[in-house]
């Protein structure tokens, strides 16, 4: 279970994360980095919620960052149609969101933690299959388990189901992210809406589906910060840089493993990190 939680009650400033692991180990990376980089106690509001209370939570001045993805922003906060270049993508939410909210996007941290379809490697081995088309064209239907993000973004269920047409037997199961592994592993469905840095990608014995029509946008993490934030800690946005590249796709599937592996413990895989990244002093 992961704990995380704010000791002082009016800290200068106070870091956010989403509900799910790799949004909370992000946000502790960034508290212990701006402990040790700024001098004083930063705040944790970590396991907030979904997107838009995170958002909401960063807007009204509750957190002063928080570990956001540039698909989402567009998608879910923006409302942006899909745009499939990055950089063109980047540009216009980068944009978006200095006008809008005053709210300015960092540097990326180094990987794209875009959806990912993942069934057990027996059924990818039986039915042939590598990629989503090779999906589309099993007859007998797939169980499909999504999270509720997943089901009710644009970008997400219905782009896949209309661009792909998988077959399905019954109505997508939807439940917590937390939860869609182990209903894989206990044959409650037999397709999850997954995501690329998912640890647990390291420990089942599951396939990733190529999106070879290459349906979802490019999902590339930064941290979002308010423009008031960087204005009265002239410090902050230098040592939040320094995080800036240092977390590959590769680098962060294991580090999502080894909270797991640890039972949730996410202070200790973070400084782990800092140090062997060189970034602890």
């Amino acid at each position: 279970m992961i704990v995380a939680g704010c000791s002082d009650e009016h800290p200068r400033i106070t870091v956010g994360s989403k509900n799910f692991l790799e949004q909370v180990l992000l946000g502790e990376i960034a508290a212990q980095h701006l402990e040790r980089r700024l001098g004083y106690r930063i705040g944790r509001k970590l396991n907030l919620g979904g997107t838009l209370l995170a958002h909401g939570a960063l807007v009204n001045g509750d957190i002063d960052l928080y570990p956001e993805y540039v698909g989402t922003g567009a998608s879910a906060v923006l409302g942006l149609p899909p745009l499939k270049d990055p950089d063109e993508l980047w540009r216009r939410v980068r944009l978006e969101y200095q006008q809008r909210y005053n709210l300015i996007w960092l540097e990326p941290l180094g990987f794209n933690n875009t959806f990912a379809m993942v069934v057990r490697r027996t059924d990818a081995e039986r039915h042939r299959l590598g990629t989503l088309s090779d999906a589309a064209r099993t007859p007998a239907g797939w169980t499909l388990g999504v999270g509720y993000e997943f089901q009710q973004r644009p970008d997400g269920l219905p782009n896949l189901l209309h661009t792909y047409r998988i077959p399905l037997a019954g109505a997508p199961k939807v439940m917590d992210l937390g939860l869609l592994y182990r209903a894989l592993d206990q044959d409650m469905v037999n397709m999850v809406a997954g995501n690329a840095t998912d640890g647990l990608l390291l420990a089942l014995d599951v396939a990733v589906l190529d999106d070879d029509r290459h349906i979802f946008p490019p999902y590339h993490a930064a941290f979002l910060v308010r423009g008031e934030s960087l204005q009265r800690e002239p410090l902050l946005k230098e040592a939040l840089q320094q995080l800036s590249g240092t977390l590959s796709d590769e680098t962060m599937r294991r580090l999502n493993h080894e909270v797991i592996r640890q039972h949730g413990q996410v202070q200790e895989v973070a400084t782990i990190f800092l140090r062997e990244s060189g970034l602890d002093p």
